[in-house]
């Protein structure tokens, strides 16, 4: 029988990007998603951790330390993990984070199972899945 973990408040999850360039990849999701930086602490070494927001949804960016087996997609050369990102108009966030320098993977378009996705490559090795539901 699985066990109930009880908890006053609500359960929140908050995935958390390891990247090589910190400082860089929070001006990009501000650019590419008008992500806000709720939190950021740069270290004097340059290393940076940032607690940003998405309308709402919220995540950490933080520079890769190996040192905790914390690895960037860049330095694994590849990612086990997609973001994904429910939009209003996914096809215009899509277009906006293309300008700030993601890659297309494949163009947001109607899907088969039920939704307007497209999916894209940040220049930190992070897959995005921009997409609503069709109805």
């Amino acid at each position: 029988m699985e066990e109930v973990i009880e908890n006053d408040g609500p359960f929140i999850m908050v995935p958390t990007l390891s990247v090589r360039n910190g400082i860089s990849a929070i001006e990009f999701y501000k650019k590419a998603f008008g992500a806000i930086e709720l939190m950021s602490n740069i270290s004097t070494d340059g290393q940076a951790v940032a607690e940003l927001s998405i309308n709402g949804a919220r995540f950490v960016v933080a520079d890769e330390a190996p040192e905790y087996d914390n690895y960037s997609p860049e330095t694994l050369g590849g990612t086990a993990v997609r973001m994904g990102l429910q939009v209003a108009n996914p096809d215009q966030v899509a277009e906006q984070a293309i300008s700030a320098g993601a890659k297309e993977i494949y163009a947001v378009a109607d899907q088969h199972y039920g939704y307007r996705l497209g999916r894209i490559l940040d220049p930190f090795g992070h897959h995005w899945e921009i997409f609503r539901p069709l109805h």
